[in-house]
């Protein structure tokens, strides 16, 4: 850091923000901190009384802070992700799609081992809308050595993306509604509704929704004729818990499912299953599903449309975070919830 003249500070970095007072009217920042000064700027300085500035040399080696985030952001975004211009020296990573947020956490980790590099992301996992913000990186100096840069092009070189939206398939979804209070009409169906919106929300499609009573083979069958339908999914209401006429469960299996898991470690819904039926994803939702805002479906579900295959270790990971706070107002996703 040094004091030049301004005639001389054209292409220098400035140390400080540079004061504009206009009486009665405005007092502000004509000029921040790292600013790189540009001949039309030198006229403006002159006139706010300012003889000598305090600027940085951007000596071979080194980098702009603004020059270093867009380097940053570059290397990390990846599908589904647009930047913002410099603010500041910070750069933003938006959604340019509706999907399901993606970080690689472990190679963001290592990133932000390096030292005057900073990144923050959002939860991954996170169902998002485009112009959403998903991330932001700076570096902690003014200037930085290219080096720091170059650790962190080589990382993503190895690793890939660190920051991506997956977009969600336009599923057609089968639903299996299972009860015999249902199927007679002693009651009203609740569920079919609210999957409906769900999967809407999704950009999936209920295609057909089965009503039947506490029925093995009558669940069994309209599982497979579902799928014979065309389904992309089945989605299977009631009957999951462990009393002895809650038959979904089996019937899933008699069906053809491979289960993944009967069983995760969330409140609520620790009774959902997942089961594959070749490469058809099989969802048993336990009734929270229905009345709770937030639950297992919302931790599972997008990930499923968004065209993952999710594995037993990927439910028993649900655990940390996984115990709705029950807030007399829930603001889900603004909260902990399926954030591990």
């Amino acid at each position: 850091m040094r004091s030049i003249p301004v005639e001389l500070a054209q292409g220098m970095v400035l140390c400080h923000d540079i004061t504009r007072i206009v009486p009665g009217e405005c007092k502000g920042p004509a000029f921040r901190k790292g600013h790189v000064i540009l001949p039309e700027d030198i006229p403006t300085l002159l006139r706010l009384g300012k003889e000598h500035i305090y600027v940085w040399d951007l000596a071979e080696g080194l980098v702009h802070e603004d020059d270093a985030a867009g380097r940053i952001a570059a290397a990390i975004a990846g599908e589904g992700v647009t930047l913002t211009q410099p603010c500041e020296g910070r750069i933003n990573l938006l959604a340019d799609r509706r999907g399901l947020l993606k970080i690689n956490v472990e190679a963001l980790d290592r990133l932000n081992a390096i030292e005057e590099v900073t990144i923050a992301t959002v939860h991954t996992d996170a169902v998002v809308s485009p112009g959403q913000m998903l991330a932001g990186t700076r570096v902690v100096p003014l200037v930085v050595g290219k080096d720091r840069l170059e650790r962190v092009e080589a990382v993503v070189a190895e690793t890939g993306p660190i920051v991506s939206v997956q977009v969600f398939r336009p599923l057609r979804v089968g639903v299996v509604t299972t009860g015999g209070e249902v199927y007679h009409g002693r009651i009203k169906d609740k569920f079919g509704p609210v999957l409906r919106r769900k999967f809407d929300d999704l950009g999936c499609t209920v295609v057909r929704q089965v009503i039947v009573p506490d029925d093995r083979d009558m669940t069994v069958r309209a599982i497979r004729q579902l799928m014979g339908e065309g389904a992309e999914m089945i989605a299977v209401t009631g009957g999951m818990s462990v009393d002895p006429d809650d038959l979904s469960p089996s019937s899933i299996r008699a069906a053809g499912g491979e289960v993944v898991t009967y069983g995760s470690p969330t409140f609520p819904g620790a009774m959902f299953m997942l089961a594959y039926i070749g490469e058809v994803p099989v969802v048993g939702l336990p009734g929270c599903v229905m009345y709770h805002k937030a639950s297992i479906f919302d931790l599972t579900v997008p990930r499923l449309v968004a065209g993952e295959r999710l594995t037993r270790t990927d439910i028993v990971r649900l655990g940390h975070g996984g115990l709705c706070a029950m807030c007399p107002e829930c603001r889900y996703p603004l909260c902990g919830f399926g954030k591990n």
